[in-house]
């Protein structure tokens, strides 16, 4: 099963999780569907990737309380709700806890489609960012206390001479960690190296890991 591609339908009505099991296999997405929200927290251990698309008016847990509990489990998986007539009071609810977007029934098959996609397509780019950045923070642990010293120096944009007088040391000696640090980080250029500090935060923060 393609996770990537992976779309959790969670709704207490079996023929609407049929539908839309149907409607999105016919585009090749992989499909788990669940008759409550408490089935799918049940099952949430196995759940790392894809999207979510659920009821919001539901019986015992409901969609926004769904939201909720995902939140405060630190699940970062898109949620789209589905809502019925008259339901945008608690569409609105649903967005300010977390859900991504709404759909309101009857709903067209190919804006719920277009949804899902860009949810999917969202998802993918977190977690290859997420893997990135973990990868990362990995090299960054590599370093010594005064590679990162000439890491800040260089990401901050000062030329190995000033980087120098800050941490009192020769510019050739800068020159050598450099080369250290560039070799360590995987960088092929300067804008490289600026680039990965981004994607770990380094240019965020004034500390580093």
């Amino acid at each position: 099963m393609a996770l990537a591609n992976l779309v959790h339908v969670i709704d207490d009505d079996e023929a609407i999780r049929d539908s839309l099991s149907f409607l999105f296999g016919t585009v090749g997405l992989d499909v788990r569907t669940y008759e409550s929200a408490a089935v799918f927290l049940s099952n949430l251990s196995g759940v790392d990737a894809g999207c979510i698309v659920t009821d919001v008016r539901m019986p015992g847990i409901s969609g926004v309380d769904l939201l909720r509990r995902l939140r405060e489990v630190g699940v970062q998986i898109p949620v789209i709700v589905i809502t019925g007539h008259g339901d945008v009071q608690l569409a609105v609810e649903a967005m300010k806890v977390g859900a991504r977007d709404f759909i309101e029934k009857p709903f067209d098959d190919e804006i719920l489609l277009g949804a899902v996609r860009s949810a999917l397509n969202d998802a993918g780019r977190k977690a290859q960012h997420d893997a990135e950045r973990t990868a990362l923070l990995e090299r960054l642990a590599s370093l010594t206390n005064r590679e990162r010293d000439v890491l800040r120096g260089l990401v901050a944009g000062k030329p190995n001479k000033i980087v120098a007088f800050d941490l009192a040391i020769s510019p050739r000696t800068v020159e050598i960690y450099r080369a250290n640090v560039m070799t360590k980080m995987g960088a092929g250029s300067l804008s490289e190296l600026v680039r990965m500090a981004m994607i770990a935060g380094i240019l965020e923060s004034p500390s580093m890991p």
